[in-house]
This record gives structure tokens, C-alpha cells and sequence, in this order.
């Protein structure tokens, strides 16, 4: 009787995965954070209380923190924040770039403009307002912040990730909205290294794109052919937050 209705009985008989990473107290976040920046279900309002009998607490984190979504005023001054991007805005056609094998051969593996025209030649292009999401299987480490790191023993830290010139494949030639990844950082660990800043990451927010940050699960979703969905709370002003998101896949 009701079209949408109906769509969403048909949707929900498909596979609807996680992809957001479980946050808590001990959960990792970026060493440059204060210390005592988290502090997640502080009761302050308690079961037991003459005035009403519920229970309320308070949750203080970063916006950086956990899987999470970032807007371009980041990484650029006077960029469009939180505020900006509605609920037309979280909601994506969903391609999964899988290097995992290339990264099990080299840590430091950044994806490829032809990496991504190799996954079109099989899957097909990516469609007008994508959310492309890299695959490296580095969710597993979590919540290990040394091993999300990568971490070796002469302190540096060494993860795989994205390339500008993938970025540009997928923004300037592709028309992609949003990009995502497993690791803590948009860029591979040497290509920040040698451009001594994240470039990768402020490459894209300077787009007026978003990227969320610290996905999971990505093993778990179709190549091609899903959807990706992300909430976050509406809060004016934010350059961050952390964020629910989940695929829709066959």
C-alpha cells in the first residue's frame, strides 16, 4: 500500500553491516588531544533520586574520536562545518576498494589512481556522489593504538592509506562526495612523511568534501552496490564528531 514501506521490508532482507567501531573510556584517539578528553557515561543524575526516578549521564569526547566524520573547516579555515551538510548529505552509492593484498606485501602501500581504474574495469565506474571507501583490513588492530599506528621500534609510525593522486581520480575525474578508511589518517604514513603534513587529508577538505575516519567491517560489504548510511548529532559549529555508520549490501 505504501511504496517506501515496502521498500524498506524489501531492504531490510539484505544484509545491513556495522561499521562503526564500539567507543569507551580506553578507546584510542590521537596523541595531540589533551589528556582527559574523554569521558564517556558519567552518571550525573542517578537512579534513587526523590525528583524523578531515571537514571541521566554526560559524554565529553572529541570530535576526532573513534570512527568519525570530518568537515572540510577541519583542516581549512572558514570552511563549511557541521552545519552545512543536511540529511541529503549522509546517505551514499557505496564502492569498496580492496588492497589488502598489496598492503600484506607492503605497510606503507598508498592506493593508486590506477588501483581505482582497476576496480572500474571490474565493477564498473564510480557513480556521481560516491562515498569511496579503502579497504586495508587495518580495522582489526583496533583498539590497539600502538598496532593502529603502526608503531615500530624506532617510534615511527607506519600504516597504509591514500595517495593524492587516488584522491584526485576519485574528486576531479570521478565525482565522488565522501572517502573513508580504516586507518587513523587519510594519508599512507610515507606519503605524509614526505610531504611532512597531511596533504592527502587537507586535500580533501579544501575539496568541500567530507571523509569519515576509523571505518570497520569494510570486509564485510560488496564491492560495489551498496549504500552507506552515517548519522551524527546536529551540532552547530563542529569541525568532527564521532559518527554511526552502516552498508546496506547484498
Amino acid at each position: 500500500m505504501y511504496k517506501l514501506w515496502d521498500a524498506l521490508e524489501q531492504a531490510k532482507k539484505l544484509r545491513w553491516v556495522e561499521l562503526s567501531h564500539e567507543l569507551t573510556n580506553d578507546s584510542p584517539y590521537w596523541s595531540g588531544i589533551p589528556e582527559g578528553s574523554v569521558e564517556l557515561g558519567k552518571v550525573v543524575f542517578d537512579w534513587g533520586n526523590p525528583m524523578l526516578e531515571c537514571r541521566i549521564q554526560t559524554f565529553k569526547f572529541p570530535g576526532q574520536f573513534g570512527t568519525h566524520i570530518d568537515f572540510p573547516g577541519h583542516f581549512v579555515k572558514g570552511a563549511p562545518l557541521s552545519e552545512e551538510f543536511g540529511v541529503m548529505d549522509a546517505v551514499f552509492p557505496l564502492c569498496v576498494v580492496d588492497i589488502t593484498k598489496k598492503v600484506a606485501e607492503d605497510v606503507h602501500y598508498a592506493v593508486t589512481a590506477q588501483d581505482i581504474k582497476d576496480y572500474e574495469a571490474e565493477y564498473g565506474p564510480i557513480p556521481d556522489g560516491a562515498f569511496v571507501a579503502l579497504r586495508t583490513d587495518w580495522s582489526k588492530r583496533w583498539p590497539d593504538m600502538e598496532a593502529l599506528s603502526g608503531i615500530a621500534e624506532d617510534g615511527s609510525e607506519n600504516f597504509p592509506g591514500w595517495s593524492l593522486d587516488a584522491l584526485k581520480y576519485i574528486y576531479e575525474v570521478r565525482n565522488a562526495a565522501a572517502n573513508g578508511h580504516e586507518t587513523l589518517d587519510t594519508d599512507a604514513s610515507a606519503e605524509a612523511a614526505k610531504a611532512e603534513d597531511l596533504a592527502c587529508e587537507r586535500y580533501v577538505l579544501e575539496q568541500g568534501k567530507l571523509q569519515i575516519e576509523v571505518l570497520c567491517n569494510l570486509d564485510q560489504v560488496a564491492p560495489a552496490g551498496a549504500v552507506l548510511v552515517a548519522a551524527w548529532p546536529k551540532i552547530k559549529g563542529a569541525v568532527g564528531l564521532p559518527v554511526r555508520v552502516w552498508a546496506i549490501t547484498e
